[in-house]
C-alpha cells in the first residue's frame, strides 16, 4: 500500500493531542469516511473507543501508544509511520453482542469487543443462575460478578479476575467468576464461540446486579444474554512480529 489516506484520532489526554498535531503535519489528515487507515493515539480504552465508532466504516484501525495501558497498541513513532502502515498485519476481532433488561422491563443493547461483565451493585454478593444454549448449567453463583470474554480481551478484566488467557483464533469464550463464594473458588469454564449464554440475576431487589460492555453499563437488570456478534468485523493493525496473538502467548510466559 503507497500514498495511504490516513485519519487521525486521538484522546484528550495532551500527550496525544500533541502527537496528533505532529503526524498531521508530516503525513495529513483525511475525514475518517474517506480513509484507507485510521490511526488511533491513545491507551486501550481509547482504543476500542475508536473500533466501536468506526465499526461501520470497513476500514482497519493501527493504534499507537499514547496512553497508560496499550496492549491493542503498537509503539508510539513518528519516523516512516507509512511504511509502518504499508507492512502492519491485519487481524480480524469479532465482539460480543449483549441484551440485558433492567427492572423497569427497558431491554438495552451493545457490543463488547472485550468483555461483557456483571458485577454486584450492592453491599451483598450477587446470585446468578448461568445457562449455555437454553439449558441451565448452573442454579446458583454467589459471587461478586461474573464475565464472558473474547479472546482479544482474554488479558484484561478477565486475567485480572485469574482467568485464562484465549489465542486469536481458538474460536473459544471464556466464563470467569469474579470473587465465587459458592460454589467455593469456582473459576469459571471455556465455552465454544457460538455459545449463547444467559445470566439470571437471582433476588435481583435486595442484590442488584449491573451489566457492563466496554463501559456501557445498565444498572439494575434482570437478565443478561450475551452471544459472538459474528456479522460485526473489526480489522486491527500491528506491526509485524508483533501481532495480537503474539502477544497474547507471550503475557503467558512473563
Amino acid at each position: 500500500m503507497t500514498d495511504l489516506k490516513i485519519a487521525l484520532t486521538a484522546s484528550k489526554a495532551d500527550i496525544a493531542q500533541r502527537a496528533k498535531m505532529r503526524l498531521a503535519k508530516r503525513y495529513g489528515n483525511v475525514p475518517m469516511n474517506e480513509a484507507d487507515v485510521i490511526v488511533a493515539l491513545g491507551g486501550d480504552g481509547f482504543m476500542l473507543h475508536t473500533l466501536h465508532d468506526t465499526q461501520e466504516l470497513d476500514v482497519p484501525v493501527y493504534g499507537m501508544n499514547r496512553g497508560t495501558i496499550g496492549f491493542l497498541m503498537n509503539e508510539y513513532s513518528e519516523e516512516a509511520l507509512d511504511a509502518r502502515l504499508a507492512a502492519a498485519e491485519e487481524e480480524v476481532i469479532h465482539p460480543l453482542r449483549m441484551s440485558a433488561e433492567s427492572a423497569d422491563g427497558t431491554v438495552h443493547h451493545a457490543l463488547a469487543i472485550n468483555e461483557v461483565a456483571l458485577l454486584r451493585a450492592g453491599p451483598q454478593a450477587a446470585k446468578l443462575q448461568i445457562s449455555i444454549d437454553g439449558k441451565v448449567r448452573m442454579d446458583e453463583l454467589v459471587c461478586d460478578g461474573a464475565l464472558l470474554s473474547t479472546p482479544a480481551g482474554s488479558t484484561a478484566y478477565n486475567y485480572s479476575a485469574h482467568g485464562p488467557i484465549l489465542p486469536i483464533g481458538s474460536d473459544v469464550l471464556a466464563l470467569t467468576a469474579m470473587a465465587a463464594f459458592r460454589p467455593r473458588r469456582w473459576r469459571g469454564a471455556l465455552l465454544p464461540q457460538n455459545a449463547k449464554v444467559r445470566f439470571d440475576v437471582l433476588e435481583a431487589p435486595k442484590r442488584p446486579v449491573m451489566a457492563d460492555a466496554d463501559g456501557r453499563s445498565v444498572r439494575d437488570v434482570i437478565w443478561v444474554e450475551i452471544e459472538s456478534a459474528r456479522d460485526v468485523a473489526h480489522r486491527v493493525l500491528f506491526d509485524p512480529g508483533h501481532g495480537l496473538e503474539e502477544r497474547l502467548i507471550r503475557e503467558q510466559f512473563v
